[in-house]
């Protein structure tokens, strides 16, 4: 036993190993193609908090109901919820681009002593978000994205996320939200 849990303590030690391109499912790469697993993402944040800037781009109702991973830094949503307009084709509440979400980013990393250069960590609920988030951010100049391609609840199987992501690998999270750390539209502060 003593053994084992000195070989789970050097595995969390050890520094994030990228995903190779070619692991990454088409719908899910990025301009970047830089991708990591919830894991390795895990890894990377906890071995470099002040070097790395982790965002949830979730809605804020996700973050609240669904829970937060350990280490973010803020959620700033990638997609907004517009809880006016109900699209009968799709069955849902229509979505737009946060207009403010470069700003947002460019922000976050003035505050914490980074640049563009530095390196973010992007998830969502499951790698979809995050990989149109990236390519924005490649768009205005960041270089060193990271796209969580499992996502914080992972991929669908049979009907439910159960496969991979942040929570189904076992994962430090919460529900509880910091006030720093949730996000607050522009003019609403």
């Amino acid at each position: 036993m003593k053994r084992l849990l000195s070989l789970l303590v050097l595995c969390a030690s050890l520094p994030a190993v990228a995903l190779e391109p070619d692991a990454v499912a088409q719908n899910r790469r990025t301009v970047l193609e830089r991708y990591l697993s919830a894991a390795e993402a895990h890894r990377m944040v906890d071995a470099n908090p002040a070097g790395t800037l982790f965002i949830d781009v979730r809605t804020p109702a996700e973050v609240s109901y669904v829970g937060v991973p350990a280490g973010m830094d803020a959620n700033i949503p990638f997609l907004l919820i517009d809880f006016d307009h109900f699209d009968p084709k799709t069955r849902s509440y229509t979505l737009h681009r946060n207009p403010d979400f470069v700003r947002a980013v460019e922000a976050l990393l003035k505050a914490k002593g980074l640049d563009r250069n530095a390196d973010v960590v992007l998830i969502c609920r499951s790698g979809d978000r995050t990989t149109s988030a990236v390519n924005v951010l490649a768009a205005a100049g960041f270089s060193r994205v990271w796209n969580v391609v499992d996502g914080f609840e992972g991929d669908l199987v049979e009907g439910r996320r159960n496969a991979n992501g942040w929570k189904n690998a076992g994962l430090p999270w919460s529900y509880r939200l910091e006030p720093a750390q949730a996000w607050v539209p522009p003019g609403a502060r």
